[in-house]
């Protein structure tokens, strides 16, 4: 078993990361995948590593047919549980992106927030990216946002730490190799009971161009790169690495 299958980390560390700005930036962010990829009422969407649904859910709010995909069944429930809150339907499935076939082909399928480049090995990253692509329809659009080597670098801070969800959090931060990866040790203290967790994963980094050139070479016609979901320019100045891909 991988670090990121494992549902007890995100059951403690899943309130940590998905903080109440990133569920306030959700209706922005699927508002414009629909301008991007020319979605409209009824338009089929896989939402890639949906977590919690909070893109999935404002998604389907849109009339969009989505399914939401994910490995962790707590965060598939929740999901489902905000989903009957708001009245939509959205189909979630528990399944492994690097295995996952569907009889259905999609419009669109993105993978936000920075998740991606978890796996153990290179290989198995670019398994998922052809899976993405053969669960496309022809002409179908893939949107990727993610944490780039340019943009780790940018950011990097050797840790910092914070109050959130009832737990202090401290982080640690290094860098694996030549910049190959981004080592995070997150250590979670209970504010009522001082109980202490502690888990360190490293995220694969991938320059923006290698990582167009790798989904190029896996089933996509075009990839344009941008630095948010605006179509700002990817420069010294991007915010974040968003990838723009046409099967």
């Amino acid at each position: 078993m991988q670090w990121f299958e494992n549902e007890n980390f995100w059951l403690n560390y899943g309130p940590i990361m998905f903080e109440p700005q990133r569920w306030a930036e959700a209706p922005n962010v699927a508002e414009a995948i629909c301008n991007i990829a020319g979605l409209s009422k009824g338009s089929s969407v896989m939402d890639a590593g949906c977590g919690p649904g909070r893109v999935s859910v404002e998604l389907a709010l849109k009339g969009l047919d989505v399914t939401g995909i994910d490995i962790i069944q707590p965060f598939l429930d929740a999901a489902a549980e905000t989903a009957e809150d708001e009245d939509v339907k959205i189909n979630f499935i528990n399944a492994d992106l690097r295995y996952f076939d569907s009889e259905k082909k999609f419009d669109a399928i993105v993978n936000l927030y920075t998740s991606f480049g978890y796996c153990d090995t290179i290989e198995e990253d670019i398994q998922i990216l052809k899976k993405i692509s053969s669960n496309l329809k022809d002409d179908g659009w893939f949107i990727m946002e993610s944490t780039s080597r340019e943009i780790a670098v940018k950011y990097f801070t050797e840790g910092e730490w914070f109050k959130r969800a009832g737990k202090t959090v401290l982080t640690e931060f290094s860098v694996e190799g030549a910049w190959e990866g981004l080592r995070s040790k997150w250590i979670l203290i209970d504010d009522k009971t001082n109980e202490r967790m502690e888990h360190v994963f490293v995220q694969r980094l991938y320059s923006a161009i290698e990582l167009k050139r790798i989904l190029l070479a896996t089933g996509f016609k075009t990839c344009e790169i941008y630095g948010d979901f605006e179509f700002s320019p990817y420069n010294e100045k991007a915010r974040t690495m968003v990838l723009v891909c046409r099967k």
